[in-house]
């Protein structure tokens, strides 16, 4: 399955850490086409997450919420409040993949509990299998063990997507934890889960803090869609320049 962005090229996600329903309107206005709004790292707990759910639009495809840990609760609040897609990370087994599965769809494939707290969020005759169809669940692989065990991961059922998390995949090859690999252990790994996605039916992300780099795997057709920056660090870097500026020191 190949997903596509509002211009019909594959989408581009912010990874928000900071709360604020200004940043998410922000990120959609400037021409992303979702957000992952992101509670394992940065500032943003549950129930400011669930807000800032809320200021999408009822029907945005790529409103993504990523969440610290399995924990089924948390899980069902953001799903409740929008989130039509779950990342959970450091996904190292197929038993944990299923548990995402389990937190995440209706039965019939999983154990969501029905009770949304935005009405209608899912159209058409059955709102459960509707929302099977609408949720990705998605596990992260981000550890030399997921990769080791990334076709049991790929191949659970209800399973719609691996995301690479790049910069904790090169620490766990004792690397330096950064992002963007030209070559080595690190771009290899996304070969082969590439391999693995398409032979499976399955989609692929990464994240990226370069366009230029992002769009370069997306040509190749190594993913389908990518998580482009972090709003803090964007805030950081303008932040750095204007002052730099200000004081002649660029």
């Amino acid at each position: 399955m190949k997903w596509e962005s509002r211009g019909g090229k594959p989408p581009a996600l912010l990874h928000q850490a900071i709360p604020s329903l200004s940043v998410t309107e922000w990120a959609l206005a400037a021409g992303y086409d979702g957000v992952v709004v992101d509670l394992q790292h940065g500032e943003v707990g549950l129930e400011s997450a669930c807000t800032m759910l809320r200021a999408a639009p009822r029907d945005s495809a790529y409103s993504y919420a990523r969440v610290g840990s399995l924990d089924p609760a948390p899980i069902l609040r953001l799903l409740d409040s929008g989130a039509r897609g779950i990342i959970a990370p450091t996904i190292e087994s197929g038993e944990q993949a299923r548990m995402l599965v389990e937190a995440t769809k209706y039965p019939g494939v999983g154990n969501r509990s029905l009770g949304p707290s935005r009405p209608a969020l899912y159209k058409g005759e059955s709102y459960t299998e509707a929302g099977n169809r609408e949720v990705s669940t998605i596990a992260q692989i981000e550890t030399v063990a997921g990769l080791k065990n990334a076709e049991e991961i790929v191949t659970t059922p209800g399973l719609d997507s691996i995301y690479i998390g790049p910069a904790d995949l090169a620490v766990s090859f004792g690397l330096p934890g950064r992002g963007d690999w030209e070559d080595g252990p690190v771009r290899e790994a996304i070969v082969h889960l590439a391999a693995l996605a398409r032979e499976h039916g399955v989609t692929l992300g990464i994240y990226s803090g370069s366009g230029a780099y992002a769009a370069d795997l997306l040509d190749r057709e190594l993913v389908d869609y990518v998580g482009l920056g972090i709003d803090l660090v964007f805030l950081s870097r303008a932040a750095q320049e204007s002052i730099k500026t200000l004081r002649g020191t660029k």
